[in-house]
């Protein structure tokens, strides 16, 4: 039977291996570009105001347009889609090698996201259609597995290159990937049928991105107040839009998310494990970025060498994985991966401090990312099985908007928090020591100026916390970090126990 179950493997890897590498490119560009944008900006004198729109132009891109390419690729068929975006991506990247200046960067970024919206949810598609039902899950396996080995291997790689080359050779690492990605797919992987009857939902479409555009852009901006205007009024036009959407999506003939998909328990608890999911990794990458520059004083290669260990472990454990998966339900393994990802944060939150070990950062990462591909692998399975003939892109599309919004929500969720409990940390210490507000403000303020006050990221310079006088800003921003932890650590234990509860115990309830 291994040997039989090797063979079936060897014969899924061609068509698996196209889509894969594509889906890697959504994960891969945004995470190399994430952990070396101090870099890119220092090099292109980037405004601090500018920073966070820059790092995350091309995931809001994808947040709002998911769905679309969803729908669209069920219409003009799943490979055709994946393709053009693969294109769409390969040139926008080569382009920004190029770079003059920030704003050409910026909308290189924009037209990049453009690009990488078709390789999120349309690769899982594609699994659907192609892949038998009973060797989907560990399908899903191996191309979770291709992910976490790229995922592992390239932020060193690219942290070298930088050190090496420079910046510009960030822009040639997704172009490799997507041509060899477009190789692979033109030979291996046959075309979809399509759904060319079913138009585009363009009303829904709009009120969704505005939905998630508002919500990221209220969070970020609740860095400078609640109450100020930049941050209330986002919001509320984001609850706005998204009531207008449920009434939309129940009176319209052909919604581009059909709302009766979330009357099923399993299929709305993976959704929420997917936005968790992607909101801790994302926030992960942030907090290496920042405390290993500022605080622990990392060079980028050693942040990026930080992913690397266990990567074969974790890949061969996600297609572990997609085995337990098919043989039983999503249900232990969701659990499973969100507990491990629980277990990262409260490692790091315990340990972390201006003096840790550096090697203590390794297993934090490595818990995030194997729980994270766990977790990934099981929600992706359940939220295809609720695919009806058809509608692949349209759901699978579903399930990458919460990916997104999750890995929109996380660096700013992060840094939100990280900022108010470091001002709490700086207040307390400033009292502790007799020094006024004012002064202590004085001595942070070059820090506080680092942030970019805008949805997408935020950069502090690694020199500023040793220019501060008269506090110890090192251990304040380092207690910041253990309560930020602590705090996001309480999610996916919540969405566990949810899932524990209300996900089938049983293959024979799942296909009920």
């Amino acid at each position: 039977m291994p040997e039989a179950g090797s063979r079936a493997e060897a014969a899924l890897l061609p068509v698996v291996l196209g889509p894969a590498l594509a889906f890697t490119v959504s994960v891969l560009d945004p995470l190399v570009l994430s952990l070396n944008l101090p870099q890119v900006t220092r090099a292109l004198d980037v405004p601090p105001q500018l920073v966070g729109p820059l790092g995350g132009a091309a995931t809001l891109v994808m947040a709002a347009s998911v769905l679309a390419a969803g729908r669209l690729a069920d219409a003009v068929g799943l490979k055709r889609l994946l393709m053009l975006g693969l294109g769409v991506v390969t040139v926008a990247d080569l382009l920004s090698m190029l770079s003059p200046g920030y704003g050409f960067l910026l909308a290189m970024r924009l037209l990049d996201g453009l690009g990488m919206t078709a390789l999120l949810g349309v690769p899982l598609a594609l699994l659907k259609v192609t892949v038998a039902p009973e060797k989907r899950p560990v399908a899903i396996g191996v191309m979770m597995a291709v992910d976490v080995i790229l995922c592992g291997v390239t932020p060193a790689f690219a942290g070298w290159a930088v050190g090496v080359v420079g910046w510009r050779f960030l822009f040639l690492i997704a172009p490799l990937v997507c041509l060899l990605a477009l190789w692979l797919i033109a030979r291996y992987v046959p075309e979809s049928p399509t759904q060319p009857g079913h138009g585009l939902d363009v009303t829904g479409v709009a009120l969704i991105g505005l939905t998630l555009l508002g919500l990221v852009i209220g969070l970020a901006s609740a860095q400078n107040g609640l109450s100020r205007p930049g941050t209330w009024v986002p919001l509320v036009i984001s609850a706005a839009a998204a009531v207008l959407f449920v009434l939309h999506a129940r009176s319209a003939a052909d919604p581009v998310v059909d709302l009766a998909l979330f009357r099923d328990a399993s299929f709305s608890v993976a959704l929420a494990a997917t936005l968790t999911l992607n909101l801790l990794i994302a926030g992960l990458s942030i907090v290496l970025g920042q405390f290993g520059s500022v605080v622990l004083r990392m060079s980028p290669e050693a942040i990026g060498l930080l992913y690397l260990p266990g990567t074969l472990l974790i890949a061969g454990a996600v297609i572990l994985t997609g085995r337990l998966v098919g043989t039983y339900t999503p249900r232990p393994m969701m659990v499973t991966g969100l507990l491990v990802m629980a277990a990262s944060g409260l490692l790091l939150a315990g340990t972390a401090s201006p003096t840790m070990a550096v090697w203590l950062l390794v297993p934090a990462t490595w818990l995030c990312n194997l729980g994270s591909v766990v977790t990934s692998a099981s929600v992706s399975e359940t939220v295809l099985s609720q695919a009806p003939p058809g509608r692949s892109g349209t759901v699978a599309s579903v399930q990458m908007a919460f990916a997104v919004t999750g890995s929109a929500f996380g660096p700013t969720l992060y840094l939100l928090l990280l900022d108010s409990f470091f001002q709490r940390e700086w207040l307390a210490e400033a009292k502790s020591r007799g020094l006024s507000v004012a002064r202590a403000e004085q001595s942070v303020e070059a820090v506080r100026s680092g942030m970019a006050q805008t949805p997408g990221g935020t950069s502090y310079d690694p020199n500023l916390l040793r220019q501060a006088s008269g506090l110890n800003l090192g251990l304040d921003f380092a207690n910041g970090l253990r309560l930020t932890m602590l705090t996001v650590s309480v999610l996916p234990l919540v969405v566990a126990v949810v899932a524990f509860v209300l996900m089938p115990r049983r293959r024979e309830e799942s296909r009920a």
